[in-house]
C-alpha cells in the first residue's frame, strides 16, 4: 500500500485533531483539557506516522493503545462527570481503537506479500 492512502489512519488523525480541539467548544475543566489535548496531539502524531510509514505495523498497535487510553481517561483523570467531555473521550477512543484494529489486516497482508510465495 502506498503512503498517505490508508483511510483508517486518516480517520484516527481526524479523531485526534477533534479531541485536541474539543475543549474549545465543550464544557471542561483544566484536567480534562490537558488530557484531551495531550491524547489528541499524540494520536494525531501517531496517525501521521502511520500514514507516512505505510509498512510499519507498530503504529497500528499504538493507535489501538491510544484508543484504550482515551476510553479510560475520564475515569482515570476524574472527569467522568463532565458528560460532554467524557462522551467525547469515549467516542474518540472507540473510533481510534476501531481504526487501529481495522488497519491491522492490511498491514499483515502487506508484510506477507513482500516475501513472496513460500516454496515447499
Amino acid at each position: 500500500m502506498q503512503k498517505w492512502t490508508r483511510w483508517q489512519a486518516w480517520v484516527a488523525l481526524a479523531a485526534g485533531a477533534y479531541a485536541a480541539l474539543s475543549p474549545l467548544w465543550t464544557q471542561t475543566n483544566d484536567t480534562a483539557t490537558y488530557t484531551m489535548v495531550a491524547l489528541g496531539v499524540v494520536t494525531a502524531a501517531i496517525a501521521l506516522w502511520s500514514l507516512a510509514m505505510s509498512e510499519d505495523r507498530i503504529s497500528e498497535y499504538a493507535l489501538m493503545l491510544m484508543g484504550v487510553l482515551f476510553i479510560a481517561s475520564p475515569w482515570v483523570m476524574g472527569f467522568e462527570r463532565l458528560d460532554n467531555m467524557a462522551l467525547t473521550a469515549w467516542i474518540v477512543g472507540a473510533i481510534t481503537l476501531v481504526a487501529g484494529v481495522l488497519a491491522m489486516p492490511q498491514v499483515e497482508d502487506r508484510l506477507h506479500m513482500h516475501h513472496g510465495p513460500i516454496a515447499h
